[in-house]
């Protein structure tokens, strides 16, 4: 990966970082004062759906901070190595934990008529699509593993090589 798309990648990072700690700062609290204006029947809402918000922004700046640190060990060469699985296994616990946010959202949004059925609907969409992405980090987890061990057995070969000359 060259270097101006490390750069690149990291501004974005940076700039997503950045912006999430301003939605936990500023945006939340200021969600937390439009809802003491809910109607008492949905009142009940307003704590559940701060922390389902609270802990969705936690879950997207885990998965930033583990990008991060993969784009590093690109850049240092280190990818291809055991460490990594931490991280990519990281990041899909964090999508997981996101799905399973956004169907929290839909459980709690469901009795009643706080919205519209549809939306509850809409979630049930959004679950099954962050899940899709949690599989396609799996996916690329198995393609990381098989380079892994392509790059074992050539090291291995290498140092084979190495004794014979």
């Amino acid at each position: 990966m060259g270097k101006l798309t490390v750069l690149a990648l990291r501004v974005v990072l940076a700039v997503l970082l950045v912006g999430s700690v301003l939605v936990q700062t500023v945006m939340v609290p200021l969600l937390a004062a439009d809802l003491e204006g809910l109607n008492a029947d949905f009142a009940h809402l307003r704590a559940p759906l701060l922390v389902i918000i609270v802990l969705g922004v936690v879950a997207v700046q885990v998965v930033l901070v583990c990008v991060w640190r993969l784009v590093t060990m690109v850049r240092r060469g280190t990818v291809f190595s055991h460490a990594a699985f931490r991280y990519v296994d990281v990041v899909t616990g964090a999508i997981v934990a996101a799905a399973l946010l956004v169907f929290a959202l839909g459980v709690v949004l469901a009795p009643g008529d706080p919205v519209a059925p549809g939306v509850v609907l809409l979630l049930g969409g959004v679950v099954v699509a962050v899940l899709g992405v949690a599989l396609i980090v799996l996916v690329l987890r198995t393609l990381l593993a098989q380079a892994v061990a392509r790059d074992v057995e050539a090291s291995r070969m290498r140092a084979e090589l190495d004794e014979v000359i």
